[in-house]
């Protein structure tokens, strides 16, 4: 079972690339980064992903089927079941706890009662934040909130998990412990996708990617170490495949 993309480029109206000919296996129970710059099109290959865009050309799998051509409506469903989301910001319900804010994900699927309850304790200890379950947003750390909505892409146990900088807003400690807590869900068999710039990640994947411009390619080497270190982008190098 995996995630691929096969010959995927993506264009936009103003002249951004989101991805050219990009080619990338991720296998399930993996930890992959995709590394690179601003605008360089990471986040427009998560996106792809994650069904929440479309590319131009190329073909989305999931597990084996072609995604990229769904209406709406199923890959909405495909996105609700085999699929979780983090982003940069938590995205939390001001008004609702930590476990109200989890068990949003369920009422999507139309999963209530005890089954839901469970099922959003199962989540919020997975992230180490049951002790928090009845707090609000206001009332947690930007680590806590970032715990949250983890637990919130797990509660439905989805195959994937695809994070866009998950660790941006977050000083380097807290970062590394949100690192840590991905590492552990891998670990566990849930794919992770990452999109990011923090140089800590190199620690806790499996496999890193270099994006820029659009383009896909295994680091060679030390570039990814340099780029890292110094900020220069490095070009060239093979597809991800």
């Amino acid at each position: 079972m995996s995630l691929e993309l096969r010959n995927v480029s993506k264009r936009y109206p103003n002249g951004a690339v989101g991805a050219v000919d990009v080619d990338i296996t991720v296998e399930r129970g993996s930890f992959v980064a995709l590394f690179g710059p601003s605008g360089s099109g990471k986040t427009s290959q998560i996106h792809m992903m994650g069904l929440l865009q479309r590319p131009d050309s190329g073909e989305v799998l999931i597990d084996g089927e072609r995604v990229d051509g769904l209406s709406e409506h199923d890959a909405a469903t495909i996105r609700r079941t085999k699929l979780g989301f983090v982003f940069q910001t938590a995205g939390l319900l001001n008004l609702l706890s930590a476990a109200e804010n989890v068990d949003v994900a369920l009422r999507l699927l139309g999963v209530k009662g005890n089954v839901a309850r469970e099922a959003v304790t199962a989540a919020l200890e997975s992230a180490e934040m049951e002790a928090r379950a009845d707090h609000r947003p206001n009332e947690m750390s930007g680590g806590e909130q970032q715990r949250v909505a983890i637990a919130r892409a797990l509660v439905h146990e989805p195959g994937y998990v695809l994070a866009d900088e998950p660790t941006g807003e977050l000083d380097t400690a807290t970062g590394a412990s949100i690192l840590g807590l991905l590492r552990q869900i891998a670990d566990g068999g849930t794919t992770i996708v990452m999109a990011t710039h923090d140089p800590a990640a190199l620690e806790y994947v499996d496999v890193a990617y270099f994006v820029e411009s659009g383009r896909l390619h295994r680091p060679r080497h030390n570039e990814l170490q340099l780029w890292l270190s110094d900020g220069t982008a490095f070009g060239g190098g093979a597809t991800a495949r």
